[in-house]
């Protein structure tokens, strides 16, 4: 058998693709159920994050397995097999444990370094445990994950160069100022009451807002976390607990909110984002215009839409472009510029908001020759001014996954709105600390230590049926000789026993402490099966010692 891992994340899928594929609490419980019902695997694991789905099985072959776990995330997540294929990527054997330890290290994660995806990490073995889907292997493979993670944190400055997605995300808040400044005296509002809205609540406190108000769908998860703030001796917030009706008027005292929930649709509307701005400021809600008005293209043609010479659709012409310019003739072929050139240069378009029509003539004929060269001419947009914003006074934070707040908001003027994909466009230039390396070495280190535990657990059944049949050949002997010699005493016999012991544990001490290093080694699987044929052991033996030690790994697996 063999680990394969099948998954997609921020590094090979659009927000919007996670968004859609994003697996429900019961969607990957029967993921795990399916995926040990199916053919190829006989253990799964679900690691489901934020900005991460992926499926661990031990499968018995490769190219099947492959297609099955797609197949199975594809049905789960209710994405279509051929739009998701694109965004899976494949690990197998120790490039799927590499995988699996870099992302607990946190080298794979949005943020690179948090340490939030060890606990994930382990909530995803304890559901695998839980449903009896997860056997030796992932038991192993995750658990010694978590070592790993520890381990990376313990003895690298990782934490240096990561941070929670809840720390990035209210940076990104305070515009990279100081965020115990910027929260200071604010009130919170945080929606849902799991691991990242603790955390979120957590960290507000800290960072010194006046007051956090938790929503949440089961009323009495939100007064516990609401109680655990109010004891807390790091903070000195108010914390209340509110049922979820009580959220739109919450909305009107809030200063920033932050929902991470695992609904499936909408938490907070566009249109419910804008009554709680209207109600703080006691003034319809305006949208940001996309560009200030001066940046608006040059007057077309007084004929606009109707000018039949113009080869352009100059009311799709888009704010920002010039319908003379390179932007407006992209992707022409060589005749239609030329139809443009005669129509720019016919004098139609109104000379003070251009050059002379000589000159663009000139434009057009030569982007015509590069159109004739390469095929299309790239599309290049003026360059424009930021809009104007006011300054935000509402703050949102979205870190679920599907979204919990609609992504409109953020055209609301005093609205900040910072989610997942923002977080991801934020991150990507991230720069990476030094201790990155050293990390990637301790990573590296492990898959060798790990297959090589792995390698050499394979080979312990043999080892001990053969050292079993070592023992039934001693016994049968030894009994024959009592048969024989029934006139020694006691002393005698014990004697004689403790002789043939010792002899027979010395002839397999080194061979079998030998084989062990040597399956430890890549490419060390055959020497198992050199020992069975060797010693002519009966497979069924060895299969039942595997039994029993699988028997055993299950009975002190937790619940």
């Amino acid at each position: 058998m063999s680990l394969l891992v099948v998954g997609l994340s921020h590094r090979s899928a659009p927000v919007s693709v996670l968004e859609r594929a994003a697996l429900s609490a019961d969607a990957q419980i029967k993921l795990l159920q399916d995926t040990v019902a199916a053919e190829p695997a006989t253990e799964a694991a679900v690691l489901a994050t934020c900005n991460r789905i992926e499926l661990y099985a031990d499968v018995d072959k490769f190219h099947a397995g492959v297609a099955e776990l797609s197949t199975l995330l594809a049905q789960h997540s209710g994405v279509g097999l051929e739009e998701l294929t694109p965004y899976l990527y494949v690990h197998y054997e120790d490039r799927a444990v590499h995988h699996l330890f870099s992302v607990a290290c946190g080298l794979d994660s949005m943020v690179v370094g948090e340490g939030q995806i060890l606990g994930q990490i382990k909530d995803s073995l304890a559901k695998a445990q839980e449903l009896h889907t997860a056997g030796r292997l992932l038991n192993d493979l995750f658990q010694q994950s978590l070592r790993v993670g520890k381990r990376a944190h313990s003895e690298t400055g990782i934490d240096r160069a990561g941070q929670s997605l809840v720390t990035f995300g209210l940076q990104q808040l305070a515009a990279g100022g100081d965020v115990d400044a910027w929260a200071a005296g604010k009130k919170a509002l945080v929606i849902g009451a799991g691991s990242m809205s603790s955390l979120a609540a957590a960290t507000l406190a800290r960072a010194g807002v006046r007051e956090v108000v938790v929503a949440n769908r089961t009323f009495e998860r939100a007064e516990r976390l609401a109680q655990i703030l109010t004891d807390a001796d790091d903070n000195a917030v108010t914390a209340r607990a509110v049922e979820m009706t009580a959220v739109p008027g919450e909305l009107t005292r809030a200063d920033v909110v932050v929902s991470c929930t695992g609904a499936t649709g909408l938490v907070l509307t566009a249109e419910a984002v804008t009554r709680a701005v209207e109600g703080r400021t006691g003034q319809p809600a305006v949208a940001v215009p996309a560009a200030p008005a001066a940046a608006a293209a040059p007057a077309a043609p007084a004929g606009v839409g109707n000018d039949e010479n113009c080869p352009l659709d100059l009311a799709a012409v888009q704010t920002g472009f010039s319908v003379m310019g390179e932007a407006a003739v992209a992707g022409m072929d060589a005749a239609t510029l030329e139809q443009h050139a005669a129509w720019v240069a016919g004098g139609t378009v109104d000379r003070r908001e251009r050059r002379t029509p000589e000159a663009d003539a000139e434009l057009i004929t030569a982007l015509a020759a590069a159109v004739a060269t390469v095929g299309r001419i790239p599309e290049r947009r003026r360059p424009e001014p930021p809009a104007e914003r006011p300054e935000p006074f509402f703050f949102l934070l979205d870190l679920a996954m599907p979204r919990d707040i609609d992504a409109a908001v953020h055209r609301l003027a005093g609205v900040r709105l910072v989610d997942i994909e923002s977080l991801a466009e934020a991150s990507a230039d991230a720069p990476m600390a030094a201790d990155v390396d050293q990390v990637r070495r301790i990573v590296s280190d492990e898959v060798a230590a790990f297959g090589a535990a792995q390698r050499a657990a394979h080979i312990t059944p043999t080892v001990v049926a053969l050292r079993t049949m070592a023992a039934d050949v001693m016994a049968s002997e030894i009994a024959r000789l009592d048969g024989r010699l029934p006139d020694l005493d006691d002393r005698e016999r014990g004697e004689i026993r403790q002789a043939v012991h010792r002899v027979v544990d010395k002839l397999l001490h080194a061979p079998t402490v030998r084989v062990k290093q040597l399956a430890a080694e890549p490419g060390g699987a055959g020497y198992a099966d050199a020992l069975r044929t060797l010693f002519d052991l009966d497979p069924e033996t060895v299969a039942s010692v595997s039994r029993a030690g699988d028997s055993t790994d299950k009975k002190d697996r937790p619940a």
